[in-house]
């Protein structure tokens, strides 16, 4: 695990960096990595930004750990500051160190190489190893809670919206029925449960428990909602996302403050209702061939950046924050 370089490729590194160091050029500049990881970006961005200080915020305290050192080894430890956190606790992190706003925002929604290639966390079917799935270890829900205690309505909520997956309801009872004789508490176990549920003859390619996996990470880690709070920020925002819901979330979300908030054919629109964003990308950058090549997670990834022109609206905000603070509510039910 010494050799970060050899486990970490970070995704589209030169669209980023493009998109987020024009934001930097000025003396004080700051820019927050919201899902540092293993600092690839981290790293690329303070070496191509020198006048700028980044704040690397992750709610994983190995990875934090092991990117605070690849940082101090690259020579940017000055202009550096680790904060363990989740990205949805940002306006929190700048408060406390009396920061208004940033000059930029990074967001790599995916798991990091980390956490895909160590075993003993169940974020993959691959590996038979404990239902956990926390990227915070220190959270108290996991994988194996949320099995053990959620109703099928709820399971089948979170199944189809954070997986899109055809076959929730069967699923989420099956999980019911086989806790009533046995815990779920491997990967392995999910794994065998949903491939006896799913009809071979429905089958998308690929393991068919995939989907259910990647909505319960979600659900676990709560990135959806981090994701709709957090966009609430100003200066260049940049995300980088993995999976169709949640580049239809940032798509969505950038879409409405890109385009006026009122009825179509409105013939003078108010100033509190003018577009708040401006596009830096056109649509999402896909990986190209090259980068394919050389590291096959890029597949993938969508990227879409965006320039914040004036204040979000206030009730814009709020539609995510309503939404968020409801599923903030359930967990807590449940030990979050």
């Amino acid at each position: 695990m010494n050799d970060l370089n050899a486990i970490h490729q970070p995704v589209l590194l030169e669209e980023c960096v493009g998109l987020i160091a024009p934001a930097l050029r000025n003396p004080g500049s700051v820019v927050v990595d919201c899902t540092l990881g293993l600092a690839g970006h981290a790293c690329a961005v303070l070496a191509a930004a020198p006048q700028a200080h980044l704040i690397g915020i992750d709610r994983d305290a190995e990875a934090l750990a092991l990117a605070t050192e690849r940082i101090r080894d690259a020579g940017f430890a000055d202009r550096f500051t680790p904060v363990h956190a989740a990205f949805d606790q940002f306006g929190d992190v700048l408060a406390e160190r009396g920061i208004a706003h940033v000059q930029a925002a990074f967001m790599d929604l995916g798991l990091s190489s980390l956490q895909i290639d160590e075993t003993d966390r169940g974020f993959s079917y691959a590996h038979d190893s404990p239902l956990d799935m926390r990227m915070d270890t220190g959270q108290s829900l996991t994988a194996r809670a949320v099995l053990a205690s959620y109703d099928v309505e709820r399971l089948t909520w979170i199944f189809r919206t954070y997986g899109e997956e055809r076959f929730a309801r069967p699923i989420a009872r099956a999980i019911v029925r086989s806790r009533e004789e046995e815990p779920l508490v491997s990967s392995g176990q999910l794994d065998r449960l949903v491939d006896g549920v799913v009809p071979r003859a429905h089958r998308a390619p690929g393991n068919p428990a995939k989907r259910v996996f990647q909505a319960l990470r979600i659900e676990v880690n709560g990135e959806l909602d981090n994701l709709a709070l957090h966009l609430a920020g100003g200066g260049r925002l940049v995300v980088e996302s993995y999976h169709s819901l949640e580049d239809k979330t940032v798509k969505s979300f950038m879409n409405q403050g890109l385009h006026a908030d009122v009825p179509v054919g409105l013939p003078v629109i108010p100033d509190e209702d003018q577009p708040f964003f401006e596009p830096l990308t056109r649509g999402a950058i896909k990986a190209d061939p090259r980068e394919l090549a050389i590291n096959p997670r890029a597949a993938s990834v969508r990227l879409r950046a965006v320039a914040l022109s004036r204040p979000i609206p206030p009730r814009f905000i709020k539609r995510f924050t309503q939404a968020a603070q409801a599923d903030d509510t359930y967990r807590a039910g449940i030990g979050r």
